[in-house]
């Protein structure tokens, strides 16, 4: 098979060719057809993650091996099943792929919740990803149908849909009045209030840098939006929203966001940390009894909420992101891009 793979961290991305792999038992071979460029890849390019004082997290460290496919928004046809595939999908099936995969064995993935494995193999990080002409999706279970829903857009639910839905589940429920602030208005922003809406939440403030994106955010579904800098930022957040807030959601998670972000809370308000960004946090130890406060942090999905999510957006629900689509060829310009700050909603990298 040929992938664009990391050869080398922070190097161009090379098209290589990798033996295609055989599904043996449970698992299931695509023709990878949509893979889209996820925030993530850039961390996962580059190798490693700002731990702030405690210096930085090497992902060869935590097993992660070149060269490497990445690509964890996956939606692909069905070449070939395992014998313990067989009826549970056939080929020519057109499926998203789950990617957070753990050890198959543990609690935690025979309760169908695999990112909670601790010893995870997932898809474009620990294993070859969507950035090649196949994947090996490990279990047939990871297979989720998304009948009447665009296959680049439905590519999104396997990372950034199910983050944010996932997120969102840790604050609600709230009443649709309660404004709920999402920081961050890139794919994953745009796709939170997408989901806030189809749940029918009806106060979503969005926080970011760039005026163009905050005019996405707006153009999605938000109804109040805020321009963050270096000071101020909780000051215009408590502004928009009328108050001190119930609900944080940071999907960039670095250390000026977390800042304004704790200070936005109300007593008993909940910071729901997810980007990777890197950094860290200092927090005033007595505000936390002495407002109730939550920290918590929030890992992608599971593969239910996947499910869950694909559901919702059957019913016509869940409104689409602004894509833009490359062919696989041009993988490397496309994370150059988003890497850049150049990328409004997701970009899908297309075969043919």
């Amino acid at each position: 098979m040929r992938a664009w793979a990391v050869t080398e961290h922070g190097k161009p991305l090379q098209e290589i060719e990798l033996p295609t792999p055989e599904p043996q038992g449970d698992q299931v071979l695509l023709e990878v057809t949509h893979a889209g460029v996820c925030h993530s890849d850039l961390h996962i390019w580059e190798g490693v993650y700002d731990m702030g004082s405690r210096g930085e997290l090497r992902m060869a460290d935590r097993g992660m091996k070149l060269p490497l496919a990445m690509g964890h928004e996956i939606v692909g046809r069905v070449l070939k099943c395992g014998p313990g595939a067989v009826g549970h999908v056939q080929p020519g099936d057109h499926r998203v792929v789950f990617p957070w995969v753990g050890c198959g064995h543990c609690a935690a993935c025979l309760d169908d919740e695999e990112n909670m494995c601790a010893n995870g193999r997932s898809l474009g990080v620990y294993q070859n990803g969507g950035y090649a002409t196949h994947v090996l999706a490990t279990h047939w279970k990871h297979l989720v149908a998304f009948d009447g829903i665009e296959p680049g857009l439905a590519a999104t639910y396997a990372c950034s849909g199910i983050t944010v839905y996932s997120a969102i589940n840790k604050v609600l429920p709230l009443p649709p009045s309660e404004p709920i602030v999402l920081v961050g208005a890139g794919g994953l922003g745009l796709n939170a209030v997408a989901v806030l809406k189809a749940l029918g939440h009806a106060r979503i403030c969005v926080v970011d840098v760039a005026e163009e994106k905050l005019a996405a955010a707006r153009a999605q579904g938000a109804t109040d939006t805020v321009l963050a800098s270096d000071e101020g930022t909780t000051k215009r957040i408590l502004d928009a929203c009328g108050g001190p807030v119930a609900a944080v959601i940071d999907l960039v998670n670095g250390t000026q966001t977390a800042r304004f972000a704790f200070d936005a809370l109300r007593k008993g308000g909940k910071l729901i940390q997810v980007g990777l960004f890197g950094g860290e946090m200092v927090v005033p130890l007595p505000l936390m009894p002495i407002k109730a406060l939550t920290i918590q942090g929030s890992y992608v999905g599971s593969v239910k909420e996947l499910r869950a999510l694909v559901g919702i957006a059957q019913q016509g629900g869940l409104p689409a992101i602004p894509l833009s689509y490359e062919p696989f060829e041009h993988a490397d310009a496309a994370l150059n891009r988003l890497r850049a700050g150049h990328v409004t909603g997701r970009i899908i990298l297309r075969a043919g």
